[in-house]
C-alpha cells in the first residue's frame, strides 16, 4: 500500500462507494481523494472524546461505531450507532468542541479529513470543496430533522 498512486485510487473508490457526495463527478472524487487519508480503527478503541477540539471527521468505509454523551452522573451513554456516512464534521465544520465521543463498535475502516485538509483543499479546489461540504451540510440537515421528528414524536 506504500503506492501514493493506488492508494489515491483506494481514496477514490471509497468516496465513490460511500454514498454521501452524488453531486461529485469523478474528476471531482479523484481530485478530493488527495485530501483525504484512510485509518483503521480496532474494536474497542476510542476515535476521539466528547470535548475534545475536533480537528478532523471521518466517514466510515467498512464497521461500526457507538456515539456516546456523557449523562449527568458522568456516565457515557450509547445514543448512537453509526454503520455508514459521516461522522466528527460538526467540530470540523464550526470550529466547536466535540458534541460527543465516538469509539469503534467493531474493527473499521475509516476516511479521515482534516481540518488543515479541507482548508487546503478550499484554497487549491474550491469548487470541489464546496460540493463536499454541501454534501456534508445536507447530511446534517437530514439529521436534524430526523431528530425534530423523534423529538416531536416523544411529546405526543
Amino acid at each position: 500500500m506504500s503506492d501514493p498512486t493506488s492508494l489515491n485510487r483506494e481514496i477514490r473508490d471509497w468516496l465513490m462507494d460511500c454514498g454521501l457526495f452524488p453531486q461529485l463527478q469523478a474528476a471531482d472524487f479523484t481530485a478530493a481523494a488527495g485530501y483525504f487519508s484512510i485509518s483503521s480503527i480496532a474494536a474497542g478503541e476510542e476515535i476521539f472524546q466528547e470535548g475534545d477540539a475536533g480537528s478532523f471527521m471521518c466517514i466510515i468505509h467498512s464497521g461500526q461505531v457507538s456515539v456516546q454523551k456523557t449523562n449527568s452522573d458522568g456516565q457515557r451513554v450509547t445514543v448512537a450507532t453509526l454503520r455508514k456516512g459521516a461522522f466528527g464534521e460538526m467540530a470540523v465544520l464550526d470550529g466547536e468542541r466535540r458534541s460527543a465521543s465516538c469509539v469503534a463498535a467493531s474493527h473499521c475502516q475509516l476516511l479521515n479529513l482534516g481540518k488543515d485538509s479541507l482548508e487546503k483543499m478550499l484554497n487549491d479546489a474550491p469548487k470541489v470543496a464546496a460540493k463536499i461540504i454541501r454534501a456534508l451540510a445536507v447530511s446534517l440537515s437530514r439529521r436534524l430533522r430526523m431528530v425534530d421528528g423523534q423529538l416531536l414524536a416523544q411529546q405526543d
